[in-house]
């Protein structure tokens, strides 16, 4: 139940937002799930509450997708005591240290699982190179790119090699933990008057692995308390490894004096797989999954769906669960029907050409405008809000989006983003024009 449940959640973590995935949709525990019933168990009556009449009928479509059977939904409030600082696994719980990386880490997420293609191939080999000498080399190393690339999967495998080679002192203290954990973590021992052993736990550990760091952006208490745990770990040559779904000096609300630490080390990022190294995945997924794919499927699937490996690999399990349930073979006939949905989707993909488009014609413009070097005000500020734009609603690196908008360097394309954050913040006006913009985009 617990893997089924699991791919649930892949799946759904494909079709909406990431925080509104990791604030409503992760905390969620299946406690049981028999005659097409799920029955999930939430911390409070808030939660419950909120998720019934937001996301009750994507978890339905997500178990559908899975099965071809429609499920009932039961929310039931899970009564917790007050919660204590985690422990860390002890390598005395039975198993050598195999077992335990694989009770600290996701087990399928090893460097011997990642298929390195050129948009990868960099942050595979820091990622190695730190694991096979932690706290001498690349610290802090700093992995950034877009949902669905690889990131999670790299973090993992770093703690996999380190425990699994010993190559700290003490493979307990090597920690996995996201930036929302940490942060709940901080907020509980404030509250319950733990601060001691928050501190004691996070500054005495070997090696710190923290994903989507980008999440504490705008909570300054966290921000305070990880900069000291930053300098404390960077300062006893512990090693620290960090990912984000952008550059340091990018992530809005953040501390400068931690944007700074991060860039001491090395910066590794990761590029959306081309089509070969998309076949490449789905074929080692399928391989993992006992499930069989044809070259021209796998083809089909790669040339198709452009947006993330994620959703990539949730295509390729659908495809498994129609085929097991109606005991046929994958067929590229089946492969077009059980996914047509997802095509259509993909191929309404997003691009910064039609960005241009919907932001030119808003401002009774040209998109030749927008890619000129022209600087009147008028032709200015559409170009910064379509680079805006371009940064949040496509998977386009700086580079690429300054390049479509008239061979623009990276910096100037950050200076753009800078301006229309702070515009969004303190005029009401530009506010209005995005939201605009950006429905009318997404239509």
């Amino acid at each position: 139940m617990e893997d089924f449940w699991l791919q649930v959640l892949e799946t759904i973590k494909g079709q909406i937002n990431i925080n509104s995935f990791e604030t409503w949709i992760k905390p969620i525990h299946c406690s049981s799930l028999e005659e097409k019933k799920a029955v999930l168990e939430v911390p409070n009556n808030f939660f419950r509450d909120w998720v019934a009449e937001h996301y009750v009928q994507t978890i339905k479509g997500a178990l559908y997708d899975l099965t071809g059977e429609d499920y009932s939904v039961s929310l039931q409030v899970k009564r917790v005591r007050p919660p204590h600082l985690k422990e860390a696994p002890t390598a005395d719980d039975g198993g050598g240290d195999e077992d335990l990386a694989s009770r600290m880490f996701n087990p399928r997420y090893t460097f011997e699982n990642f298929v390195i293609g050129a948009g990868n191939q960099f942050a595979h080999a820091a990622s190695q190179a730190v694991a096979d000498s932690p706290g001498r080399r690349y610290n802090p190393l700093f992995v950034y790119g877009g949902v669905g690339l690889g990131k999670t999967h790299l973090l993992n495998a770093v703690g996999h090699r380190i425990i699994k080679n010993r190559t700290v002192s003490d493979p307990t203290k090597v920690c996995y933990i996201s930036s929302e954990e940490f942060t709940n973590e901080l907020v509980n021992s404030i509250r319950f008057e733990r601060m001691d052993g928050f501190r004691k736990k996070f500054r005495s550990i070997e090696v710190l692995l923290i994903d989507d760091i980008q999440f504490i952006s705008g909570k300054e208490r966290t921000q305070i308390e990880f900069f000291h745990t930053f300098n404390s770990l960077y300062e006893n040559k512990k090693q620290i490894v960090l990912t984000s779904d952008k550059l340091p000096r990018e992530i809005p609300d953040f501390e400068e004096r931690l944007k700074s630490r991060f860039e001491w080390g090395l910066i590794a990022d990761i590029q959306p797989p081309d089509i070969e190294t998309k076949v490449a995945i789905l074929k080692k997924k399928a391989d993992l999954e006992n499930i069989y794919i044809a070259n021209e499927v796998a083809f089909f699937l790669a040339s198709h769906i452009n947006s993330n490996v994620r959703i990539l690999e949730g295509c390729l399990i659908r495809l498994g669960a129609f085929a097991s349930l109606t005991k046929q073979e994958i067929n590229l006939e089946m492969a077009k029907e059980v996914l047509k949905n997802f095509i259509k989707s993909e191929e309404a993909t997003i691009t910064i050409d039609s960005i241009q488009k919907r932001v030119s014609s808003y401002f009774d413009l040209k998109p030749k405008d927008l890619r000129s070097k022209r600087r009147l005000k008028q032709i200015v500020v559409p170009r910064q809000i379509g680079m805006y734009l371009a940064r949040k609603l496509t998977h386009s690196s700086l580079i690429e989006i300054g390049e479509k908008f008239g061979g623009k360097d990276h910096s100037t394309v950050i200076h753009s983003i800078k301006k229309i954050e702070e515009k969004l913040n303190n005029d009401p006006y530009t506010k209005g024009v995005v939201a605009d913009l950006i429905k009318t985009i997404s239509e």
